[in-house]
């Protein structure tokens, strides 16, 4: 690794620890960064990024660089305030995921902070006359982005303002897009492999980014707020929000259709205590919820009543950006009975029904009445109920389910997601006038697209949240801010030559040679910090010319050596193990 020789003393070095973990900190990752002096909060969601934190930082970043350009991505630097009319232009204004921060500068133009820059990079391609010879390109940058989150949570793992790697890439065609995706999953599960973090594979939802299809990058914690579901044998794994499993089918189909007959139950509107009353299997049962978009349209929603609703899948059908479940006062007015008793019969036309794939070839099945206290039973679709054109998967998955293959059952898993990429498709392209470029057959045609985001940040709070023990951090050497930890016990010139034979060698140092601080306190700081590896320089050892050389994440086994440098150096690059 090509490393710049340096060492920094550590009485002139900006590192300060504390000893006091701060109140309302969840997580471990969260209480050594701001202990070990690597980070401290400016206001909700806003970090510093100490000396310390910084080189963590940028090591990761130029890790990622490398990955990046090794894959064929070119990097550069786009604004930050982006013209706000790039993002009214994809209606991004209205349907982000987050709330826009925005800007207006003293000429009266509006601006967004960038949470994301899709518009940003499509307007910059379209300015130039492509053809197909220029394509495929990929373009990346790492550049600070804004997002008013709700809630900033767990240090950098939740925040507002921060540091990412997003890539953009242009294609001619699907085809041509899915070699570079594929390319992109192998240079993510490689850089996350160097980072020292194993990472998980997941579909995932493509949310306000747009587009069909994404993965995230998931590395299995539970302080994770990615909930996912996977196979034993990993051949499958989804975000919750996509997941699809092998759901219920009837077997009697040439059940004869039984009279339908409406029920009054009084009160009684769950699931299993309704098949008990009913006296009637529970995949018998049906839940019909009635939701409503922003638009101000309503939708009444069937599912078998073993399952529950999916919003996110559903929203993604409807193709609208908020969804939130009707108020009991609509429910009344567009079923005519009270909550629990809704049903998919005989609803007034405006309102849109859709049914969960759950439904298909149902015989003598129950729903509710739209009569307040009353359910239907033994309905039939044709005779009952119209039959829809299309069934529709809005089921939310659940442990214990089986998979697609009706063999493995679903793990329920958590993680943090460090890292993503989508499919774009002519998403924006298509929404982006003159996003085209001039194909062989002389015509224009819009580019397809793919977009690649690293989350910097929140990569360095699962690196510390993975690798930490009760005493600190516990850096993996490709990310550590200083390969060596001197630690001189005593003023003495010993130490100073160990420092510098070890600079000679390429090494970054952090020398510990403060004259106020107690043994017991350079102990404790070195441990906090997590540098790879202590060389501990004591009085004794400087007159019988030896040094006590341990290893952070394991302090128990330490190696004494004689000052021949070549030991020394031996001992250091072991446990360095530099695997790039």
């Amino acid at each position: 690794m090509n490393k710049t020789k340096i060492s920094q003393k550590q009485s002139e070095f900006f590192c300060k620890t504390t000893r006091e973990t701060p109140k309302d900190v969840e997580y471990d990752s969260h209480a050594y960064l701001i202990r070990g002096g690597y980070i401290r909060e400016s206001v909700a969601g806003r970090y510093y990024f100490l000396p310390l934190g910084y080189k963590v930082q940028q090591k990761i970043m130029e890790v990622v660089r490398e990955e990046m350009n090794n894959a064929g991505a070119q990097e550069m630097l786009a604004p930050i305030l982006h013209p706000l009319e790039l993002w009214k232009e994809t209606n991004r204004t209205n349907t982000t995921g987050f709330e826009l921060m925005k800007v207006t500068d003293r000429r009266g133009g509006e601006f967004a902070l960038g949470g994301t820059a899709e518009e940003m990079f499509v307007d910059l391609v379209r300015q130039f006359k492509l053809s197909y010879k220029d394509l495929p390109f990929q373009l990346y940058q790492f550049s600070p982005k804004f997002r008013d989150e709700l809630r900033a949570r767990g240090g950098l793992l939740r925040v507002r303002e921060f540091i990412m790697k997003d890539g953009y890439s242009f294609h001619r065609n699907e085809e041509d897009f899915k070699e570079t995706y594929e390319k992109m999953k192998k240079a993510y599960t490689k850089m996350f492999s160097r980072l020292g973090l194993k990472t998980a594979i997941v579909e995932s939802d493509n949310g306000y980014i747009g587009g069909e299809y994404c993965h995230e990058f998931i590395v299995e914690s539970e302080i994770g707020e990615s909930k996912y579901f996977t196979t034993e044998n990993g051949d499958y794994s989804a975000h919750e929000d996509v997941a699809k499993f092998m759901k219920f089918k009837e077997e009697n189909t040439n059940e004869p259709e039984k009279a339908r007959e409406d029920v009054e139950g009084v009160g009684i509107i769950g699931v299993e205590e309704l098949a008990k009353f009913l006296q009637i299997p529970a995949e018998k049962t049906t839940k019909t919820i009635l939701f409503v978009t922003e638009k101000g349209e309503v939708v009444a929603v069937a599912i078998n009543g073993i399952y529950d609703i999916n919003e996110t899948k559903l929203k993604n059908i409807l193709g609208c950006a908020q969804l939130k479940l009707a108020s009991p006062e609509v429910v009344e007015k567009i079923t005519g009975a009270t909550v629990g008793y809704a049903g998919i019969l005989n609803l007034p036309k405006e309102v849109r029904v859709v049914m969960d794939e759950s439904l298909k070839g149902r015989k003598n099945f129950e729903c509710g009445a739209n009569k307040t206290n009353y359910h239907s039973i033994n309905l039939n679709f044709g005779r009952d109920i119209i039959e829809p054109e299309k069934y529709y998967d809005i089921a939310l998955a659940k442990a214990g389910y089986l998979a697609l293959d009706g063999k493995q059952p679903l793990v329920e898993k958590k993680g943090i997601e460090v890292g993503n990429i989508f499919q774009l498709g002519y998403h924006y392209s298509k929404l982006m006038k003159g996003a085209v470029y001039t194909d062989a057959d002389g015509k224009e045609k819009p580019f397809y697209m793919g977009c690649y985001g690293f989350g910097v940040g929140r990569t360095m709070a699962t690196i510390a949240e993975k690798y930490h023990d009760v005493k600190g951090l516990m850096w993996p050497s490709i990310v550590a801010p200083f390969d060596v930890h001197v630690v001189s016990l005593k003023d003495n010139d010993y130490a100073v030559k160990v420092v510098e034979m070890l600079n000679a060698e390429g090494l970054e140092v952090l020398f510990d040679e403060r004259d106020g601080a107690s043994v017991g306190e350079k102990f404790a700081d070195s441990e906090l910090i997590g540098i790879p590896v202590q060389v501990i320089v004591s009085e004794r050892g400087a007159k019988e010319n030896i040094v006590e050389i341990r290893e952070r994440k394991d302090l128990k086994n330490s190696q004494k050596i004689n000052r021949d440098l070549g030991l020394i150096l031996a001992e250091i690059n072991k446990i360095l193990k530099y695997n790039d």
